[in-house]
Formats: C-alpha cells, structure tokens, sequence
C-alpha cells in the first residue's frame, strides 16, 4: 500500500478499526438476539464496514445493498440526494439497520431514514462508522457508532476521493485537502 503514502496520513489504524467493528458487532448481536435482522449497506462507502460488521454479528442476518449519491465525485456534497440502487426486497415489518461510513452534514442520512420509514419496517436503526459533527446541517441520531472525527475530508476503508483509496484498510486524512 505504498501507493497512498504521499497523499494519505493515518488518522484511525486497521486495528483500532477492526477493534471498534468487533466492539459494534457484540452490541447488535446483543440488541437484535431472537430478532430477524436485515442489514442495509449503504453503497459504495460502506461496504468494506457492512462486510466486515455482518461477519462479526453473531445472527442471521440479511443483506440488502442501497445506493444513495450526493457527492457526485467531489469532496463536498451538492445537498442534493439520489437514490441511485433501490433495495431488493420489501422493507415492510422487517428490523432494519442502515450501515453507513460517515454521517457529515447529515442531509443524505436524514433523507434516506426518512425513505425506509415509509417502508414501515417494524424497527430502523443506524449504525455509522464514523460522525463528523463540525460538518451537521441537521441532527441524525446514530444509534451505533465507531468513531468521531475533526472536520478531515477523509479516506480509506471503503471512503474515496474520486473513487480512489477505498481499499486503504485504516481511515486516513488526505494531505492538502
């Protein structure tokens, strides 16, 4: 990974991470026992999250995948939201957990809360890797968390700039941005 040296500066290690998504993953499981539970991954930036959170829940869980854009590529949202891939199923009198990488100014995750909710499912919570409060346009209550984080325009472990550094396997803070 010496690829991203020089554009990237380690802000959360691959073990703090791997130790927070095992952390969240007793939590749910502990939550949702004796519950059928549908995860709802959050394209594209959440799935490395998504897969590594549902391997470490200790239920059957469901997949469901969700795109949602409001970047369209660069670094600051345009505030306006597009679902870009629906789900597959019918969400109705199901318990849901939306997985998401990061919860900035909250518009995208306000609107996409609002959609599954009237879906009617009989639960919905969220679960979101990171929280950049700084950046809140709107309150999102986050219901499982992994970490807080300064106003860093951030990548890695699913996060991208330009749909590059995904497969960074920490969250790093890109140099000059």
């Amino acid at each position: 990974m010496a690829f991203y040296e020089q554009q990237v500066g380690v802000l959360i290690s691959e073990d703090a991470v791997q130790k927070r998504v095992r952390e969240l993953a007793a939590e749910i499981t502990r939550d949702y026992a004796g519950k059928d539970l549908t995860i709802i991954c959050v394209l594209k930036g959440s799935v490395f999250f998504a897969m590594d959170l549902a391997k470490a829940i200790d239920l059957p869980v469901k997949l469901e995948f969700l795109g949602v854009s409001s970047y369209q590529g660069g670094t600051e949202t345009t505030g306006e939201v597009r679902i870009t891939t629906d789900v597959s199923k019918p969400m109705a009198g199901k318990h849901l957990l939306v997985i998401e990488d990061i919860i900035d100014t909250g518009l995208t995750m306000q609107f996409l809360l609002e959609n599954l909710r009237a879906r009617h499912p009989a639960s919905l919570k969220l679960c979101s890797l990171l929280e950049k409060p700084a950046r809140a346009r709107t309150k999102v209550d986050i219901d499982y968390k992994g970490f807080v984080i300064d106003d860093h325009f951030v990548v890695g472990y699913g996060l991208d700039y330009a749909e590059v550094y995904r497969n960074l396997p920490f969250i790093g803070v890109m140099k000059g941005k």
